[in-house]
């Protein structure tokens, strides 16, 4: 028996708008982030995601004796 998929649209729009929708913007999204500028942008992004998570790390590891 197949499963059923979960619905994810919590928003007040059917899934064939937000579907429309991303069609539309997902060239742009490409082309922007096979780019030069959105490659650095993309890069500073993940540095500063790595950043946020390091001090949550260092909370976690117990103290040396």
């Amino acid at each position: 028996m197949a499963r059923k998929k979960t619905p994810v649209n919590n928003s007040p729009y059917p899934d064939h708008v937000i579907e429309t929708i991303a069609r539309c913007l997902w060239p742009d999204i490409q082309a922007f982030y096979e780019s030069e500028e959105g490659q650095k942008a993309f890069a500073d992004w993940k540095a500063e995601q790595e950043k946020k998570q390091q001090p949550d790390e260092q909370e976690q590891l117990p103290a040396a004796a």
